[in-house]
């Protein structure tokens, strides 16, 4: 990574990072983390109520962190948001425990945080861990009102030097995204009704539409080990991701685009997704789709759904 010039002092920034069922994989997080050259960092690890771990041993090796166990998985969503309220730094950065971290990731990211009060949220590059040299994030378009589909300009493809530039892009990645907190003030914490996946893009649409803006900063960078905890292609990820994305145009696409986007999904994307799970013979994932689609039709009147909880409301919460 390039040098950064970085003369401002040193704000804190409260690391998160959530820990279900993988305490040695939070731990081998933590070991890059407490190498960093950044001097003014607090760490908050949330076990996420896991039931097959030994998650105090997080604790024992790394007594600096600050360390709570939820006692029930409330979701990605829910398990931030619960760090992010015990947590006191001017900037915020979400960092997914299957990742790891160079020396000099955090520099450029408060710096890019600094040098505009008006930038709400940043990520870093970011790149497979497993896949040495493959990128995963270097900034995303929006989502597609109609389709609820983007596009990532760097998914899958290898660093070969190509995205070397800083660019405003629409939304920061879950993995690796740091937020002002005065940000967080203004627009409320990620929605926990969907429990896992969609939440930060949610919570990134909501920072553009209050007017701030998101970059992806290319000077810094992490591994990213993708996921450990729900699988590949698991059942648990496809009803999750697919509920998610259906979650999200409906809390953000409203009037002639929202009913374009329904019409979408009832006659072409569920139908080709539903015939692709069958033909492909897995029936548990199939089962797992149309529970998505289920849970879709059962809250149809629930207001709820479109809230999105306040910092104060939280922390009474909790």
């Amino acid at each position: 990574m390039e040098p950064v010039s970085f003369t401002a002092s040193y704000p804190l920034v409260s690391i998160i990072t959530v820990n279900y069922n993988h305490s040695d994989v939070t731990c081998q997080m933590l070991e890059s983390l407490f190498q960093i050259s950044y001097p003014n960092i607090e760490v908050v690890v949330i076990d996420n109520g896991s039931p097959d771990d030994s998650p105090g041993i997080i604790k024992e090796q790394y007594p600096q962190i600050t360390y709570f166990e939820t006692g029930k998985n409330l979701g990605f969503a829910g398990a931030n948001n619960l760090g992010i309220i015990k947590s006191k730094g001017k900037y915020i950065l979400l960092l997914n425990n299957d990742t790891i971290v160079p020396q000099g990731f955090l520099e450029p990211l408060v710096a890019k945080m600094e040098s505009d009060p008006m930038i709400g949220a940043v990520s870093p590059k970011i790149k497979l861990f497993f896949h040495p040299g493959m990128l995963q994030y270097t900034g995303i378009t929006e989502i597609n009102p109609y389709t609820g589909r983007s596009y990532s300009r760097a998914l899958y493809k290898m660093d070969e030097g190509q995205f070397e530039e800083d660019i405003i892009t629409a939304y920061s990645h879950g993995a690796a995204m740091m937020i002002s907190r005065k940000v967080l003030e203004k627009v409320g914490l990620m929605c926990t009704t969907y429990f896992l996946y969609y939440e930060e893009l949610d919570l990134g649409y909501r920072i553009r539409k209050a007017g701030y803006k998101i970059w992806y900063v290319h000077n810094s960078e992490i591994l990213h080990k993708e996921s450990i905890s729900t699988g590949k292609h698991s059942p648990q990820k496809t009803y999750y991701l697919n509920r998610s994305r259906m979650l999200y145009m409906r809390r953000n696409v409203s009037g002639f685009k929202g009913i374009v986007a329904v019409l979408f999904q009832v006659f072409f994307s569920i139908p080709k997704n539903s015939l692709k799970f069958l033909f492909q013979r897995r029936f548990d994932l199939f089962v797992a789709y149309m529970k998505a689609i289920g849970w879709q039709i059962k809250t149809l009147s629930d207001t709820s759904i479109h809230s999105s909880p306040s910092m104060d409301e939280y922390g009474e919460e909790t």
